[in-house]
């Protein structure tokens, strides 16, 4: 039975990090917490990607196009986890893009308010995605929920590459708070996104653009995680949100390919 309430505990803690849902996390939740479950992310990003998969479907039974229902899918992700990839992208984009010298950057990447580089990669995140997501329900709806599915698990736990590469950018603030995940942790964790990441091919993705899908999503967290260590001197919260982002858009893009 400890398992099970351990996988029923720390997936629950990471939702309730990732996202807005109202989950009975258990008393331990948090950043320390979550830096604990971090092994059950994949999983988290699953169920994620699911409840965007869902709303596709719901979309299309009630006779809506395919990109319209695209766009609820994609609506529902940033709903369900509160934007907080997109606003992790859009700080990024702001103090790399606005900024002339490191402390600047930092200093951008930490004010709320949202610049013309923040917004452009808004713009061409929430598209990129809408437009692969749709390529994909053209040649199959069950094609498109189960890359909404990888691509939710697989992210997440790529998105966590910079925690592995680099040192945090701050003394302070949640990058610096969260440690890096144990070996137990990436044990699990790896696996299971590499498992989540092939799943497509069940619902009959071509091996190429599967592969294809994760290494561009892998060189494009990989280039991400090596610019910010000469833009900032390593990663924050921020990064690491811009990171998932990244790396679901590849997915999708690579999985739309023909």
């Amino acid at each position: 039975m400890l398992f099970p309430r351990r996988l029923r505990d720390d997936i629950a803690t990471c939702l309730a990090f990732y996202t807005r849902l109202p989950i009975a996390a258990p008393a331990s939740a948090g950043l320390e917490g979550f830096t604990e479950a971090l092994g059950f992310a994949p999983l988290a990003g699953a169920l994620i990607g699911a409840l965007g998969g869902a709303a596709f479907l719901g979309a299309r039974a009630l006779g809506l196009a395919v990109l319209p229902a695209a766009g609820l899918a994609v609506l529902t992700l940033v709903l369900v986890c509160g934007g907080l990839h997109e606003d992790g992208l859009a700080d990024v984009a702001d103090g790399f893009g606005g900024g002339t010298t490191r402390e600047r950057k930092l200093e951008i990447m930490r004010d709320s308010r949202i610049g013309a580089f923040g917004a452009l990669a808004l713009i061409f995140s929430v598209l990129l995605r809408i437009l692969a997501l749709g390529a994909l329900a053209e040649r199959s709806g069950g094609l498109a929920v189960a890359a909404l599915i990888a691509a939710g698990g697989a992210s997440r736990t790529l998105g966590l590459a910079p925690l592995l590469l680099i040192a945090p950018a701050r003394t302070d603030g949640a990058g610096a708070a969260m440690s890096r995940p144990s070996a137990a942790s990436l044990l699990f964790a790896g696996p299971t996104a590499a498992a989540l990441a092939l799943l497509p091919i069940l619902a009959g993705a071509p091996w190429r653009e599967t592969l294809m899908a994760n290494v561009l999503a892998f060189a494009g967290v990989l280039a991400l995680t090596r610019l910010a260590q000469r833009q900032i001197g390593g990663y924050t919260g921020d990064l690491l949100g811009a990171a998932q982002q990244i790396a679901e858009t590849a997915i999708l893009l690579g999985l739309s390919a023909r």
